[in-house]
């Protein structure tokens, strides 16, 4: 059962919450060019995404436990360690995942950047363009009264 693993419960709870952040990012950048939002916001998932795995040293000499954890906080734990050694490899994948996740995000964008724009009509089968308010296309004055 999940709610009885640590873990488990642990990587859904941030999962769900990493979506929770990705949604309001994505939400909270909506001033951008849906371009840059895709963009950042695969890049952002791509780091948050990333596994490494890490290793702690436990109570009695010699064992470890060994698992897998978000390549960003692997880095962020190694740094304030001072270890070098484990965080040259995390900020690896860290980028990584930021490269994974803008190439997913400029995939995303390029896939649905035409939605719409083509019509399988011959060009003689096609409508008269109309006004979109249902008027042949001349401008129309606003009449008071």
């Amino acid at each position: 059962m999940p709610i009885t693993d640590s873990m488990t419960l642990l990587w859904l709870s941030y999962g769900f919450l990493s979506l929770v952040v990705l949604l309001t990012g994505y939400l909270g950048l909506a001033f951008l060019p849906r371009l840059l939002r895709i963009v950042i916001t695969w890049l952002v998932a791509g780091v948050m995404w990333m596994p490494a795995r890490f290793r702690l040293p436990l109570i009695e000499e010699g064992e470890f436990y060994t698992g897998f954890a978000p390549a960003v906080v692997v880095a962020l734990v190694a740094f304030l360690e001072r270890n070098a050694a484990v965080m040259l490899p995390a900020l690896l994948l860290v980028a990584v995942g930021a490269l994974a996740g803008t190439a997913f995000g400029l995939l995303l964008w390029w896939r649905g950047r035409h939605r719409g724009d083509y019509v399988d009509m011959d060009e003689d089968d096609a409508p008269a363009p109309r006004h979109p308010r249902g008027g042949e296309g001349e401008r129309r004055e606003p009449v008071i009264g």
